[in-house]
């Protein structure tokens, strides 16, 4: 790639698109969500469900995360059950928020072999890249958004809540390319399939690292350590919408 490569959409290497969020979206879930990034254009919705604990965990809570590709998103997503794509998705996603500690799960137990199962699920609308960063957004500030529904005689009332989901902590992703020994943050579609090298870093508030996930290419230590520093300063930027 040349040494004069430029962005097609004119932003500098380290700018995010333009940012578009929407809160509450759909009616019947417990938390919802659309983000825009440009257009890319993805929904998470969370659903909070009566669940039976895992018998490794008998007095922690449910977290699932799952992501569905909508086959007008783009050419290549086919109807059917999810792919390779979105289950790595939905798997990135989920180790965000789970690596992160944003949910305590022991808060959801809720009484013997009952706890609060809580359930993400992503819709990918439009692919015009960087799904992982606004598939994490969205399901961050759903789950903000999220209440929780009143357990009473071994059932839930769905229309009464307790309170809101409490986040202890708000965790970003911020997906990073290399081309040409210049860093660019929030890839196009275009981009993504140019550029060779991309890493996605996952931090919270207080600046602490809660996942790193290398997609393609390499590395050097040095320069994962400017990463990080990069991703904790544009985490920031993406922090400011969810609350």
């Amino acid at each position: 790639m040349s040494k004069t490569f430029k962005r097609i959409d004119g932003r500098d290497f380290l700018s995010f698109r333009k940012i578009e969020i929407e809160k509450n979206i759909i009616p019947k879930a417990e938390g919802s969500a659309r983000v825009k990034f440009g257009n890319t254009d993805v929904i998470a919705g969370v659903k909070v469900e009566l669940s039976s604990p895992f018998p490794d965990n008998p007095r922690e809570g449910i977290l699932i995360v799952n992501a569905e590709f909508a086959p007008i998103a783009h050419q290549s997503f086919e109807p059917g059950p999810p792919n390779e794509n979105a289950i790595e998705l939905a798997r990135v996603v989920d180790r965000v928020i789970r690596s992160s500690e944003s949910i305590d799960l022991e808060k959801l137990f809720i009484e013997e072999n009952k706890v609060y199962g809580v359930f993400v699920d992503i819709y990918v609308i439009n692919h015009d890249g960087n799904l992982l960063d606004a598939s994490t957004l969205a399901s961050i500030i759903a789950l903000h958004c999220t209440k929780i529904p009143k357990y009473e005689d071994g059932k839930l009332i769905r229309n009464e809540f307790i309170g809101e989901l409490k986040l202890e902590h708000v965790p970003t992703l911020v997906t990073i390319g290399k081309i040409d020994e210049k860093y660019i943050i929030d890839l196009n579609l275009f981009e993504e399939e140019i550029v060779k090298n991309k890493i996605a870093i996952g931090t919270r508030e207080d600046k602490k690292i809660c996942t790193i996930q290398k997609l393609s290419g390499s590395f050097k230590l040095e320069e994962i350590e400017k990463l990080i520093d990069l991703a904790i300063e544009k985490g920031e930027e993406l922090r400011k919408f969810v609350k």
